[in-house]
């Protein structure tokens, strides 16, 4: 029997920002519905770790890259526009 693929996540926040709080809620619902016990979410605040965000290359937020599984991905903004972030994750298909 094979493994479930993980999908690992890194989602760079500012603070309590309204779009940063956005992002996690988008992400973890849309990780609830289609990836359930296949998916680890990261956040890390860039008011903490500013150091880390400097050297992941991150200037903007939210930001989420998907780590895992491979290609990573990089996506900017409150994460709403739900056909975008499942084409990115590969959950879906672009239309012919």
């Amino acid at each position: 029997m094979s493994q479930p693929l993980i999908f690992n996540f890194r989602l760079y926040v500012a603070g309590d920002a309204l779009n940063s709080a956005q992002a996690l809620s988008n992400l973890t619902s849309l990780c609830r519905t289609r990836l359930p016990d296949r998916h680890q979410i990261e956040v890390v605040d860039v008011y903490l770790e500013p150091k880390r965000a400097l050297a992941d290359g991150i200037f903007m937020t939210p930001t989420l890259i998907k780590l895992t599984p491979s290609p990573s991905q990089k996506m900017v903004g409150s994460l709403n526009r739900i056909q975008p972030l499942l084409l990115m994750l590969g959950l879906e298909t672009p239309a012919a």
